[in-house]
């Protein structure tokens, strides 16, 4: 969940581990409640993910680049998409006939948004900022991510102050469901 470094390098790290995810799910046992587990814990990576970009490295995208506005506001359109997939999964169990589509349109979803943001946002990123705003950033995403929700939540604001107060309260809640149900072990 916290890699350290730079914004970019923490979260390339993020998109390396969901990479890691999908392989495990693609060669877990169809049906299997192996496959839900990892369905979860790549649900939950996603979300964090999800998030502590929305609050911090789209605000910072806006700021610093040209352009920041369209750019951050594909990114987010992205999310969405994303997220409504997630929690049409989580009502799904690894036996249904459903889940293994979802579990395709996501990985296309997921795997386009990180070739865009790998190969055009974050070259940019890093071309406008100073390294030390990259490390600060990565500071604030590493913290957002431990307080953030572990359940999507297509409804909720996606963009600051909204996300930035309401995140932590339904990351709370995401936690303590998690912690009785013992989802993400």
């Amino acid at each position: 969940m916290g890699h350290g470094g730079d914004v970019i390098n923490e979260l390339t790290t993020d998109h390396r581990e969901v990479d890691d995810l999908f392989q495990q799910i693609e060669q877990a046992m169809p049906g299997s409640a192996e496959r839900k587990q990892l369905a979860d814990q790549l649900t939950i990576e996603l979300v964090r993910h999800s998030v502590a970009e929305e609050e911090y490295l789209y605000p910072a995208v806006r700021k610093h680049l040209q352009e920041g506005d369209a750019l951050a506001d594909k990114e987010i359109a992205d999310h969405a998409r994303v997220e409504e997939l997630l929690k049409d999964l989580e009502g799904l169990n690894a036996d249904d006939p459903e889940f293994n589509h979802v579990i395709v349109k996501l990985r296309t979803e997921v795997q386009a948004h990180v070739r865009d943001e790998e190969h055009n946002l974050f070259v940019q990123l890093r071309d406008a900022c100073t390294p030390g705003d990259l490390e600060r950033l990565g500071d604030k995403i590493r913290t957002a991510k431990k307080l953030a929700p572990t359940r999507p939540h297509p409804s909720a604001p996606s963009t600051p102050p909204g996300n930035k107060l309401l995140a932590p309260g339904a990351g709370l809640v995401d936690r303590a469901r998690d912690f009785v149900t013992g989802r993400g072990k």
